[in-house]
């Protein structure tokens, strides 16, 4: 069986920012309620974390963050997925270089690429790092399926050990789980979907809910893995209003906005997204 990077929920964390870039300050504190709270496991730079709009240096500065404030309690995982194959190389020997624990490689968006493509795109990084490798299909965002064939093949490289999986489709997560078994941990990428999955053989979630409520959604995953099926679907079922609310505007909007409802000051989201409506921040509000 390959190295599972962890069971349970990892945060796929947002990203503060402030006039000078990333508020280290702020993205510390969150990590440590994070830890505090039970969380298995931190994915930084990843959509939820606006990996789109930061800088290199900016994404440099917020994996240095994490991997320092962990200091080993947590793993850390870092998105350094591309469109462009040699730069999701260059950033994931960078990751690689500053200690995390796994990468985050999300499908080549927009200009995307076939199912070979993807098996050439990814095998290319896996020589290229020894670190473990999560692939992330998100097809919403990114217009590229990984299909459960394709999960069989490059189940057989080393370093590629699980997938993220939110295309919401459980009979194609049901065939992966069929098709790779122990040699690809399946982690929900979609927060209402946590208990069917886990349902599927999954070991986790990558998570935005966790942001607000690591605990809550780390006692999903446990409870299920420790053959507490009731609770453990009473506790996805009771959390679908506030799911729902944080995916009511595009994903990191709502939970941005809930963040700095609960307290922090994790600032606005960068263009192209705007800040939450009003509605929402109401409605979060009322939840939280």
């Amino acid at each position: 069986m390959k190295k599972v990077l962890f069971k349970g929920a990892g945060t796929a964390i947002a990203t503060p920012f402030d006039e000078n870039g990333v508020n280290i300050k702020e993205f510390k504190r969150l990590i440590e309620f994070q830890i505090s709270e039970g969380i298995d496991a931190i994915i930084v730079c990843g959509t939820t974390g606006e990996s789109s709009t930061m800088t290199k240096e900016e994404k440099i500065s917020a994996i240095k963050c994490a991997v320092e404030t962990s200091n080993g309690r947590v793993p850390i995982i870092a998105g350094t997925g591309s469109n462009n194959t040699a730069q999701a190389i260059e950033m994931s020997k960078v990751a690689e270089g500053l200690g995390v624990d796994g990468l985050l490689l999300v499908t080549p968006y927009y200009n995307k690429t076939t199912q070979k493509g993807l098996i050439a795109h990814y095998t290319a990084i896996a020589k290229e790092v020894s670190l473990p490798i999560i692939l992330y299909s998100v097809p919403s965002r990114t217009g590229v399926n990984i299909a459960p064939e394709t999960c069989l093949e490059l189940s057989k490289i080393d370093n590629i050990v699980a997938i993220k999986e939110a295309s919401g489709d459980l009979s194609q997560i049901a065939k992966i789980a069929h098709l790779c078994g122990d040699n690809l941990t399946i982690y929900s990428g979609n927060d209402d979907q946590i208990v069917p999955i886990l349902s599927l053989g999954g070991l986790g979630v990558i998570s935005v809910l966790s942001n607000v409520k690591p605990k809550l959604t780390h006692d999903i995953v446990q409870n299920f893995l420790d053959g507490k099926v009731n609770e453990a679907r009473k506790l996805q079922l009771d959390s679908i209003p506030l799911i729902n609310t944080l995916f009511a505007e595009v994903n990191p909007i709502p939970v941005k906005a809930a963040l700095n409802i609960i307290g922090y000051d994790f600032g606005e989201p960068r263009l192209p997204l705007i800040p939450a409506s009003e509605g929402v921040k109401e409605k979060l509000k009322e939840l939280l």
